[in-house]
């Protein structure tokens, strides 16, 4: 199946097969980047990254992997292009489609991002929004594949605020026939739309995907717990209220009992350990969370790969 010129914006752009497609691609350049084969599909391509939001795994591992795929990434953020000065996305988009092959986008709004790829003749990659962050689920369920071989009818639980992660991994398990529950408190559950938009899916891959209150309600019988901060990037000022409202709501050992007795852990990073994950869970025999760290860059090799690669992959 080829994805070539597609924009990843919102797991809703990828159709089932399209998923797989991307599993099978990582798998395939996992392994030869193990075995130090050369796969430099893009070679000769330049990739512009811009961040508007602090990054460690998606910076590196976006600017690792475009490198190791034979290409030239170009690091772009507010502060040191027009990007941050006022020009308009549009003009940014069709401008930078004429010198590059691709757009990495990391930044607050996913309005922006949505404006950058209807005016970008490129394909346009989302690292990340307030919104959505896909590349971050297709790394978590390729995880969690590499680790149960089976993704279909097994039981995902996030633990925590109903944020971006939250929400691409909804639309991501109801692709592939997972069933997942987001147990989170009033006042902080997934976006209502995206919430629809999955359970719409997952009727037609014959999953469920749930809101609960009661954590170890949801958590019983877990393939997999996971879980992400309490206040992400941008809510800082929140970081008390936040704390109060999901203190209760943690990934620990008493959470883990409850959970199938082979249950793993991931969390997408980083950490504050003590606080929505305890630092012996992390670091326990459960935790696959830096097996999940190093995919990101697999998996997204394999989406750019297919994204922009001249070449059958």
């Amino acid at each position: 199946m080829r994805l070539r010129h597609k924009d990843l914006i919102s797991m809703n752009d990828l159709s089932v097969g399209e998923v797989a497609t991307i599993f099978d691609v990582a798998k395939k350049l996992k392994q030869k980047q193990k075995k130090g084969e050369p796969h430099q599909y893009l070679k000769g391509k330049t990739l512009v990254m811009i961040f508007s939001k602090a990054s460690t795994r998606t910076r590196v591992s976006f600017e690792t992997g475009f490198f190791q795929l034979g290409g030239h990434p170009i690091y772009l953020n507010d502060s040191s292009s027009q990007v941050g000065r006022g020009e308009p996305v549009r003009d940014t988009a069709r401008v930078l489609s004429r010198f590059a092959d691709g757009i990495m986008i990391r930044t607050f709004s996913h309005d922006v991002v949505k404006e950058l790829a209807e005016f970008a003749s490129i394909p346009v990659i989302n690292g990340l929004t307030d919104l959505e962050h896909p590349c971050q689920a297709l790394t978590d369920l390729f995880t969690i594949l590499e680790h149960k071989e089976v993704l279909k009818g097994r039981k995902l639980v996030y633990v925590g605020d109903g944020n971006n992660m939250a929400n691409s991994l909804m639309v991501a398990c109801a692709k592939v026939g997972m069933n997942m529950v987001c147990a989170c408190p009033k006042g902080y559950q997934p976006d209502p739309v995206i919430l629809s938009e999955a359970c719409e899916e997952a009727k037609k891959t014959g999953c469920t995907i749930e809101v609960e209150e009661d954590l170890f309600k949801a958590a019983r019988g877990a393939d997999v717990l996971y879980t992400d901060v309490w206040a992400s990037m941008g809510q800082e000022g929140e970081q008390s209220i936040r704390k109060e409202a999901l203190g209760d709501y943690q990934i620990n050992k008493e959470l883990l009992k409850v959970a199938r007795p082979d249950a793993i852990v991931l969390h997408c990073l980083p950490a504050h350990r003590g606080e929505e994950i305890t630092d012996d869970v992390i670091e326990g025999p459960q935790s696959v969370v830096f097996d999940q760290a190093e995919n990101r860059l697999h998996v997204q090799k394999a989406i750019m790969a297919l994204l922009m690669s001249d070449e059958k992959i």
